[in-house]
């Protein structure tokens, strides 16, 4: 895939494509980091580029779920500390994670996405889960559509997020980096990255 979304044929394709390019430029920012330094966490903030990814493929996850088993129902008071850790975990990479596995996780949740779009009414009702304090009281349902549009903005905001880190580690730009994932010509206005480029990792 280039640098900008490929034609679209209609509103399903469009809505996959944007998405499946979203994913695509969070992947790029991990490109050819370590397993140390998908880690890192160099600004102010603990975000680390594996942990976005991480976290993407969680919230794409959990809104799958609620695409495919929806309840609406409010969630349990006395899970609310297990929720809270969980949701912190989802941005931190456990010892026995590598970015391998977590860039494979991301190829199938993609899958998984594709296939519950593709089958499903794009304005079917998803019923908003009741007593989570970012999610509308005065709604009782979103549309497969918005979930869709949602997950779009989901991942363009940490790609960017994912972006800054990435240059805070080793001085490497999302399109530089793209140019060299895609073998894209050298040219004077942009030189694909290489590793021999990179400025010194934060210890």
């Amino acid at each position: 895939m280039p640098g900008q979304v490929r034609p679209v044929t209609d509103e399903r394709d469009s809505l996959l494509a944007f998405l499946a390019q979203q994913r695509l430029v969070l992947r790029i920012a991990a490109y050819g980091l370590t397993e140390e330094q998908v880690r890192f966490t160099p600004t102010a903030s603990a975000l680390s580029v594996g942990g976005l990814i991480k976290h993407c493929i969680a919230a794409e996850r959990s809104w799958l779920e609620m695409v495919l088993h929806p309840t609406g129902s409010a969630p349990d008071p006395s899970a609310i500390h297990n929720r809270a850790e969980e949701y912190l975990d989802n941005f931190r990479l456990r010892p026995d994670e590598t970015l391998e596995d977590l860039l494979a996780d991301f190829d199938a949740v993609a899958m998984e996405t594709e296939e519950m779009a593709r089958s499903s009414d794009l304005d079917r009702p998803v019923p908003v889960p009741k007593g989570v304090p970012w999610f509308p009281d005065d709604l009782d349902a979103w549309s497969v559509r918005w979930v869709l549009m949602h997950l779009i903005a989901e991942h363009a905001r940490h790609a960017g997020h994912a972006d800054i880190i990435r240059e805070s580690i080793d001085g490497a730009t999302a399109f530089p980096l793209m140019a060299a994932v895609e073998n894209w010509p050298a040219t004077p206005w942009i030189q694909p990255w290489s590793p021999s480029e990179a400025t010194a990792t934060p210890g």
